[in-house]
């Protein structure tokens, strides 16, 4: 059984190569991507067993998503398959300075937004898991899908394993306000929390002068385990400075702060929660940060959502491996 479950919607990317505008696109490049499913793709590289739960159309789109889950090691077991519904779409448009890049969603009626409580054997899913990862994109996408999740963390809780969220708030999906009231009641169950300072003044009102008090603050509204604040400086659209913290134990926890090239960032704070979870989940607090940062970093080299790199890359960069070409 998988020690890393997952739950979420997964979607095409299609882009405009060469950093075509959209309404100059006579092509597109498709990639397969979703937060939770980054996620469990990340864990899975870095050498843990990972299982991602969702629901697919049956058709070729659906088993073009599952197989591209499979081709990473990721267990697709648990799968449910719909005979209504889609795979939801996202439009891709790289920029370059001054123009930021953009998204696009087409993303209505997918099939994962019908999931619905009790189509999915929680007990037997979580038999010998040790962590549950969901974002608050998933219970966004319905109704249906936010008591699912709430049914998910519960199961999970239930079955001795710990629960970490990203709040991953999208505006385009609900308001602050439908995101709190139905997000704050699942905080008790979580042990995990992933933030930045940002979505938590959006969802949860809390708002300080700088990321450790905004963390003091989350851990003692909602008493979590751990608290992680990812941090983004924006030098440009190509260029950003990556870095995060952890709060745990009543100490911080500090990363390497990276200056990263932007191939592309999309799935980069999906794969700081794939490298935390693998480094706590082995070593602990800090080597989770270490981890997530650094495995992170990486993802911003490569294209797609996916990340691509190696645990042994990860380990170099945190050693301080510079960029000149490996011979």
């Amino acid at each position: 059984m998988a020690q890393v479950v997952t739950l979420g919607e997964a979607m095409l990317r299609l882009s405009p190569p060469d950093y075509h505008r959209l309404e100059q696109a006579t092509s597109f490049d498709v990639k397969v991507g979703g937060g939770e499913l980054n996620v469990a793709v990340g864990v899975a590289r870095l050498g843990l067993d990972s299982a991602w739960v969702s629901k697919l159309p049956r058709n070729p789109l659906g088993r073009l998503v599952l197989n591209k889950a499979r081709e990473q090691g990721v267990d697709t077991s648990w799968i449910v398959w719909s005979d209504t519904g889609r795979v939801g779409i996202y439009f891709l448009e790289f920029g370059a300075n001054p123009r930021a890049s953009s998204v696009l969603y087409d993303r209505s009626s997918s099939a994962v937004s019908s999931l619905s409580p009790g189509e999915i054997d929680w007990c037997t899913v979580f038999q010998g898991c040790k962590l549950f990862h969901v974002s608050g994109i998933t219970p966004a996408l319905s109704k249906s899908c936010a008591e699912t999740t709430f049914e998910a963390i519960k199961a999970a809780k239930d079955a001795g394993a710990m629960v970490s969220y990203d709040v991953n708030y999208r505006k385009k999906l609900w308001t602050p306000e439908d995101a709190n009231a139905c997000q704050v009641p699942m905080m008790e169950y979580v042990d995990i929390l992933i933030t930045t300072e940002e979505d938590t003044g959006v969802v949860f009102g809390i708002r300080e002068n700088n990321y450790r008090d905004v963390a003091v603050k989350l851990h003692e509204r909602f008493g979590f385990r751990v608290v992680a604040v990812t941090l983004r400086e924006d030098l440009s659209v190509l260029r950003n400075n990556w870095s995060t913290l952890a709060y745990a134990n009543g100490q911080f926890y500090e990363s390497n702060k990276y200056e990263c090239e932007l191939i592309d960032r999309v799935g980069a704070g999906d794969s700081f929660t794939a490298g935390f979870i693998y480094g706590y989940l082995t070593e602990g607090v800090q080597k989770g940060v270490d981890f997530g940062t650094a495995f992170s970093a990486l993802k911003h080299s490569i294209p797609g959502d996916f990340n691509w790199a190696t645990k042994e890359e990860v380990e170099a960069l945190i050693k301080g491996a510079g960029s000149r070409i490996q011979r």
